[in-house]
C-alpha cells in the first residue's frame, strides 16, 4: 500500500484529478479550519455539539463537508462562539 503522500502525488498527476483538487481548495481550507479550531479549544465533536445544542453526528456533518447544505451564517457563528472565539470572514 502506498503511503499517504505518495499516494496524493500520484493521483495529482492526473489532469482530471488535480483539477478537480483544485477546485475543492477553498472548501478545504474551510473545513480545515473548522478542524484546527475545535482541536486548539480541545473540544470533542460530542462536547461542541452539546455546547451548540444539536447532535455529534451534525458535528461531524458539518467538519466533513459532504452535508447536503451549506452551514448558514447563524450556525458558523454559534460554532464559532461555542469553542470561545469569534467568526471573521474576509474576502482576500
Amino acid at each position: 500500500m502506498l503511503a499517504y503522500e505518495e499516494f496524493k502525488k500520484k493521483a495529482l498527476g492526473r489532469p482530471e484529478v488535480k483539477a478537480e483538487y483544485d477546485r475543492l481548495a477553498d472548501e478545504f481550507a474551510v473545513l480545515d479550519e473548522f478542524l484546527k479550531a475545535r482541536a486548539a479549544a480541545g473540544v470533542t465533536q460530542e462536547e461542541l455539539a452539546k455546547r451548540m445544542g444539536t447532535t455529534q453526528s451534525a458535528i461531524a456533518r458539518l467538519e466533513s463537508g459532504k452535508g447536503k447544505h451549506s452551514p448558514t451564517l447563524a450556525t458558523l457563528q454559534k460554532y464559532a462562539r461555542a469553542l470561545g472565539k469569534e467568526l471573521s470572514i474576509s474576502f482576500r
